[in-house]
């Protein structure tokens, strides 16, 4: 044997991957995908199938319903939205004229006003305006609502969204599904109080979010 023999690296054998190879790493993918989703299926279940004793939710419970992975163009100077911004916490979305209507201008003091109130969990609740329109929204409104994420919706995700009156609201969970719905409603305080209650339940039962976006 010659010294370039001896001095060449061995070549490292692996061992060929087996069908119970296979099987074990789709089962390790399954795994943890259950538990990224779990939090979620836990909020619907103690909120919906098992709920506290005397509660009566507030918003109307729809079947969830994924928003489209279109990116939407950003409206009043803004980025860009894509469906994956909306992933990791619960979103208040609204679509809407840029000419901001009463009903509208209800809807964005109102899920303002429930997402303050949310107190230090605040930062695990989103809110996006879908503009329907080419216009820009009043920069006097936007100041007042600088949380505030704006797009302009298109036909898909339109169409996601169940026919509803202007100042609606839906709730978007946060695997990007649309679950529950909000009607207008004239009063504001008791809308903005009906709102922040089934929030403060799904934050509760969901751990999505707690301690920053996960």
């Amino acid at each position: 044997m010659t010294t370039a023999q001896l001095d060449s690296p061995v070549a490292e054998t692996r061992p060929p991957v087996t069908a119970a190879d296979r099987r074990k790493g789709r089962r390790t993918l399954l795994l943890l995908a259950f538990v990224c989703v779990l939090p979620v299926i836990a909020s619907y279940l103690m909120f919906y199938v098992w709920p506290p004793q005397g509660r009566v939710n507030h918003g109307d419970l729809l079947t969830p319903a994924a928003l489209p992975a279109t990116v939407l163009q950003g409206a009043g100077g803004q980025a860009p939205l894509q469906r994956s911004e909306l992933e990791g916490r619960w979103t208040l979305l609204l679509v809407a004229p840029a000419a901001c209507d009463e009903a509208c201008g209800r809807a964005l003091y109102v899920s303002r006003q429930a997402r303050v109130a949310q107190a230090k969990e605040m930062d695990r609740v989103g809110r996006v305006w879908l503009l329907a329109d080419a216009a820009e929204p009043d920069l006097a409104l936007l100041e007042t609502h600088e949380d505030l994420r704006l797009a302009r919706a298109d036909s898909a995700w339109l169409a996601a969204l169940p026919a509803a009156a202007p100042g609606s609201v839906w709730m978007v969970d946060p695997l990007g599904n649309v679950m529950m719905h909000f009607a207008d409603e004239p009063d504001t305080t008791t809308a903005a109080r009906a709102m922040n209650k089934d929030l403060q339940r799904l934050l509760k039962y969901s751990a999505l979010g707690r301690g920053g976006r996960e």
